[in-house]
């Protein structure tokens, strides 16, 4: 017997028979009424009928003229409760994929869907609701900032991200950067970035805020940044809010804030559990170090800035205490001088902790474990799609 149930509604008969066989191929859904109309109005006779059903999916087809399918998705929202909502459609249509996101469905899958496609949603889907946390336990945020251009930033919240996504799941990669580079770093090409997350954050849930991350093949979510300088720029109070979603909703929430020094940066600093000060190990770097330190410790917190030497090479005479004494921080970690295994993983997209059992891999995920070295353990089943609680 599958394990979800599923409710197609389709106008088109073509689309909906495709729709139905390709649920049912994937082995872990079934359909159970394929629906021909769309709903329009809370009283319509097909909305009792999907409600007596109580499926855990309702798939919704999108046309070209999308206006309807989104009212039909507004009220399935609105008057099944339970159900996820997804919908199908063009992916060459932005504001269509934003519109029935605001409208309530959790997932947009691309049309033609493919059975792989369904299937990766059926297991998020199911990955979520087995999902088991602590009543007021919420997410961590880790928060990497330079001290002077240049210094990797976001090299070091890239693998970061992913050491952490590897050994936790759950994870997401938040990029404040006055320009965004992490997509690079991940060979992603993201539709929406965090303003878009900020301008509708009026309406913002969880299904909205995960449709705005873009998906890293390892199961990480990229928030990604903006390509291009921001007229203006987001408020603090709008960060708080958004980070506010962001910590309910990931384990870990890491944040590459690379350059920039401002009341947000400050703000998010604050909200971290840790601010790791990447830097080199040269005095014109260490100097603006501690001028770093000194600036987003003004509002306190000090104790949670660290600092990370990157590219980290032994110089004669020159010892751990110096360069904590230089930077006014204590060390936490020290990742070693691979620059040009560094750059080559900026121009393939593939970062470095996917190279493999190397040297630098290993050193990113020493500081992964080391920021959570302190947190609970909780031993965690087999993974099963076939058991949702």
């Amino acid at each position: 017997m599958s394990e979800l149930s599923v409710v197609v509604v389709a106008p088109d008969n073509e689309q909906r028979a495709v729709l139905h066989l390709l649920v049912d191929g994937t082995g872990v859904a079934k359909t159970e009424h394929a629906v021909a109309s769309l709903i329009v109005a809370a009283t319509d006779p097909i909305l009792r009928k999907i409600q007596s059903i109580k499926p855990d999916i309702i798939l919704v087809d999108i046309p070209r003229d999308a206006a309807p399918a989104l009212q039909t998705i507004e009220l399935l929202h609105q008057e099944v409760s339970g159900s996820a909502i997804f919908a199908v459609g063009l992916m060459s249509q932005p504001q269509v994929i934003v519109n029935a996101m605001r409208s309530g469905a959790r997932e947009f899958i691309g049309s033609p869907p493919t059975p792989t496609d369904l299937l990766e949603a059926f297991v998020r889907l199911s990955a979520a609701r087995r999902k088991v946390q602590k009543e007021g336990i919420r997410g961590k945020i880790f928060t990497v900032v330079i001290a002077k251009g240049g210094s990797g930033a976001t090299t070091i919240a890239v693998n970061l991200a992913l050491a952490l996504q590897s050994a936790h799941g759950n994870v997401a990669l938040v990029d404040m950067a006055p320009l965004g580079h992490t997509a690079l770093h991940l060979n992603l090409k993201p539709l929406f970035s965090v303003e878009d997350a900020i301008r509708n954050l009026h309406r913002l849930d969880s299904s909205l805020l995960e449709s705005f991350t873009t998906r890293h093949s390892t199961g990480l979510h990229l928030l990604a940044g903006s390509n291009i300088p921001l007229a203006i720029e987001p408020s603090t109070a709008e960060f708080a809010r958004l980070f506010d979603m962001l910590v309910g909703q990931f384990r870990y929430v890491v944040v590459d804030g690379s350059s920039r020094s401002d009341a947000s940066a400050r703000l998010v600093g604050n909200l971290s559990q840790a601010v790791l000060l990447v830097s080199h190990a040269d005095v014109a770097s260490l100097w603006s170090a501690n001028q770093i330190r000194q600036y987003l410790g003004q509002t306190g917190g000090n104790e949670r800035l660290q600092l990370v030497l990157n590219r980290f090479r032994k110089i004669p005479g020159f010892t751990e205490a110096d360069v904590e004494a230089a930077a006014g921080l204590k060390l936490l970690w020290k990742i070693p001088n691979q620059y040009f295994a560094a750059s080559a993983a900026i121009d393939r997209g593939i970062p470095l902790v996917q190279h493999g059992n190397t040297e630098i891999a290993r050193s990113f995920a020493g500081l992964a474990s080391r920021l959570t070295e302190n947190d609970a353990t909780v031993k965690r089943a087999a993974w099963s799609l076939f058991k949702i609680s």
